[in-house]
């Protein structure tokens, strides 16, 4: 339940505390007091769209928080900041969450009936989960058939359920199989290598004539060879440098080694024009493939393999086909008697709960009106429409035609008093709008009926509702020169008799109204209060 509610600088409101007891609290007030703000504050924490223009004159932001227990003596508390310039921001337990998060944490704690509500229940969809709702229909078996169904017809169409599709993909596949395969790829750093063989082939002459004029410093009189044999004659026999003579020794074998090594080299290279061209065209191939299909020879081989598989699965695509088709022809005969049986369930139960329905209005102002339940022909039976005659001789009609605010408003209070369970806590506007006297005592004990399992606010501008509530919370507007002020506060005792006495006649002073509201107080049935949820309001 919603135990407790703040609210700061929200249009006329500057602060305002209201802390709520369980059951049914009834707000009241002058048209124009700032009731509709306290709504306006809660559908703020039902993550509805903040404007700025909620925030008060002079104050740079409006803040709502609302403090809510469950059965289990859990608290969560719902904040929501609305700046005068920049994004509003929500808040669950301090924890900075999206409007649509705290829209989702509120679903369970808190509806509300008001306007935008009412509208709702004009649509199929909301029409078609109040009777699932109230004849328990249960939709497992037929969402997991659908999403069976969903599931192998989104498996066809991966395999290539479009025939043109298919063999279009499968000539793509195929050219880029082939043109890849003749390619005869097996090293992927071939072209690393064929780039040397080129640069090789490409100057043959020049290297040739490279080595040619290394050995020939070496053979050159004076040159290496001879330097280092001179060297060795130098230090020969010479003991202190026995060390230095066994390095150049060592150098002298070493340069041997060496330019035998480049003789061999230069020999090994011819020229070869033939070879060469064969190596560009080969790498002129390769770069072509690259381009096409990967950076690097590893990724084109791998993007060969790829395509070769999903070939592969495309040219088998027939016997999968087959079997997937004859899997989804059993999984759609499944969802068909799933849906029948719920297109069945629907059928009965709609007239039973129009008859719930049409029941309880009679006792809310509207004892001629006729409801009508009917269900769409084809199965699961989706088409819920809900048809109201508001009186008599007139022809059953959609809802959102037949019925004024405050009809949909009785409409919605009727399905919520036959409907089992709901939310800890329900708010109602609007509710007892075009109604009066007698009427409006139904209505109340409509509502107060409600109350006994959820606790129940109400905007009302009747006594007559107001007197079924547990608690009365007063909105009072003040003006001066310089600004206007909403107060709210809880009444109680004499306060609440001279609140019940300016809503029944305006004349909150005359000692009749207010042995009429005394009256009024003393012929509703009163729940023994409870004083664990009992507060002060400020």
């Amino acid at each position: 339940m919603l135990d407790e509610l703040a609210v700061t600088d929200l249009g006329v409101i500057a602060k305002a505390r209201l802390e709520l007891r369980g059951h049914m609290t009834a707000l009241t007030g002058e048209t124009g007091a700032g009731k509709t703000l306290l709504l306006g504050a809660l559908e703020l924490l039902s993550g509805a769209r903040a404007d700025a223009s909620v925030v008060r004159a002079g104050a740079e932001q409006a803040v709502v928080e609302g403090r809510f227990i469950n059965g289990d003596g859990d608290e969560l508390v719902l904040r929501r900041v609305v700046p005068r310039d920049g994004r509003s921001r929500a808040y669950c337990n301090g924890s900075l969450v999206t409007a649509a998060e705290l829209a989702e944490a509120a679903a369970g704690l808190l509806e509300i009936h008001s306007q935008g509500a009412q509208l709702a229940l004009t649509t199929p969809g909301v029409q078609r989960q109040a009777l699932d709702r109230w004849a328990n229909v249960d939709l497992s078996e037929l969402t997991a058939a659908e999403s069976a169904v969903g599931s192998l017809r989104a498996a066809l169409v991966e395999l290539g359920g479009d025939e043109r599709a298919r063999v279009r993909e499968m000539d793509l596949l195929a050219f880029q199989v082939a043109e890849i395969g003749s390619a005869g790829l097996s090293d992927p750093d071939e072209d690393a290598a064929l780039a040397a063989e080129e640069a090789l082939l490409a100057d043959a002459v020049g290297h040739r004539e490279a080595a040619s004029k290394a050995l020939g410093v070496y053979d050159e009189e004076g040159g290496l060879s001879d330097a280092l044999a001179a060297m060795a004659g130098a230090l020969d026999d010479r003991r202190p440098f026995d060390g230095t003579l066994t390095r150049v020794l060592a150098q002298q074998a070493e340069l041997s080694d060496l330019v035998a090594e480049l003789r061999r080299q230069a020999d090994s290279i011819e020229e070869d024009p033939e070879r060469l061209e064969v190596v560009r065209l080969r790498r002129v191939e390769l770069r072509d493939l690259g381009r096409k299909y990967g950076d690097t020879l590893a990724e084109v081989m791998a993007f060969g393999q790829e395509c070769q598989v999903r070939l592969d699965e495309l040219g088998d695509r027939e016997r999968r086909a087959a079997a997937l088709e004859d899997d989804l022809a059993a999984a759609c005969l499944v969802r068909d008697e799933a849906a029948a049986k719920v297109g069945a369930a629907r059928r009965s139960a709609a007239p039973q709960l129009a008859t719930a329905v049409q029941a309880r209005l009679a006792a809310l102002a509207m004892p001629k009106a006729t409801l009508e339940i009917t269900v769409g022909d084809d199965d699961p039976g989706d088409r819920v429409t809900f048809l109201l005659a508001a009186n008599p001789g007139m022809a059953p009609a959609p809802i959102q035609r037949a019925a004024s605010g405050g009809e949909l408003s009785r409409v919605l209070l009727a399905l919520r008093l036959v409907l089992s369970g709901g939310p800890d806590t329900m708010v109602f506007d609007e509710v007892d709008a075009g109604i009066g006297g007698a009427t409006a005592l139904e209505v109340g004990s409509a509502l107060s009926e409600v109350a006994e399992t959820s606790q129940v606010l109400v905007v009302t501008h009747l006594a007559q509702v107001a007197a079924h509530a547990d608690q009365q919370v007063r909105i009072a507007k003040s003006a001066d020169e310089d600004a206007t002020t909403t107060t709210v506060e809880s009444v109680g005792g004499e306060a609440r008799v001279v609140e019940l006495s300016r809503m029944l006649s305006g004349t909150p002073d005359s000692a009749a109204a207010r042995s009429n509201a005394k009256d009024l107080l003393e012929r509703v049935p009163r729940r023994a209060p409870d004083p664990s949820t009992a507060g002060p309001t400020r």
